[in-house]
C-alpha cells in the first residue's frame, strides 16, 4: 500500500511538474510575444516621434522665414497686384512734391516685364529726388528712358524755382504674370 501511495504521489508530482512546465512554457511564450509586440510598438512610436519632431522643425523654419518671404515677395509684382505699384509711384511723387502722371503701360508678349511711362512736372531738384527714390524702391526697376527738360527755355541755369518736365520709361523687372 505504501508502494501504491508513493506511486500515486510520484504520478501526481510528475503531472504537477508537467502542468507547471506547460504553464511556464505558455507564460514564457506569451511574455516573449508581448516583448516582440512591445519592441515593434516602440519602434513605430520612435518613428512617429521623429516624424513629429521633423514636422515641428519644418513648421518652425517656415515661421522663421515668413518675414523674409514677405520681403522677397514685395520685389515681385503679379499682374493682378499692379495697382499698388502705381500707388507707390504716385505716393513717392507726392512725397517729393512733384506732379506725376502715368501715361502708358506696356507688357511685352513674353510677359517678362512691365514698362511704365510717366510724365513728371516739378523743380529739377525734386525730379532728381524722385529718380533716387525710384532707384532705391523695393521694386527691381530699370530706367529705359529719362528725359528731363526745362520748360523755361530762356533760363540756362538750374534754378530751384523753375519748372522742369521729365519723361520716364521704367521697366519693372520683377513682374510675374
Amino acid at each position: 500500500m505504501k508502494n501504491i501511495f508513493q506511486q500515486k504521489h510520484l504520478i501526481f508530482s510528475i503531472l504537477f511538474f508537467m502542468c507547471a512546465c506547460a504553464i511556464f512554457l505558455f507564460l514564457y511564450l506569451t511574455i516573449n510575444n508581448n516583448k516582440e509586440m512591445l519592441d515593434l510598438a516602440k519602434e513605430k512610436w520612435q518613428t512617429e516621434n521623429i516624424l513629429k519632431k521633423n514636422t515641428q522643425s519644418l513648421i518652425n523654419s517656415i515661421k522663421m522665414i515668413e518675414t523674409e518671404k514677405a520681403l522677397l515677395e514685395t520685389h515681385f509684382i503679379k499682374s493682378s497686384d499692379i495697382v499698388p505699384f502705381f500707388n507707390t509711384i504716385e505716393k513717392l511723387a507726392k512725397d517729393v512734391g512733384v506732379e506725376a502722371e502715368v501715361v502708358g503701360v506696356d507688357v511685352p508678349k513674353d510677359n517678362s516685364s512691365l514698362t511704365v511711362e510717366m510724365e513728371v512736372l516739378g523743380s529739377f531738384e525734386m525730379i532728381y529726388k524722385l529718380i533716387l527714390l525710384l532707384e532705391n524702391s523695393q521694386y527691381n526697376l530699370e530706367f529705359v528712358l529719362v528725359n528731363i527738360k526745362n520748360i523755361n527755355k530762356d533760363m540756362l541755369s538750374i534754378d530751384k524755382n523753375s519748372d522742369w518736365t521729365a519723361t520716364f520709361k521704367i521697366k519693372l523687372l520683377g513682374f510675374v504674370n
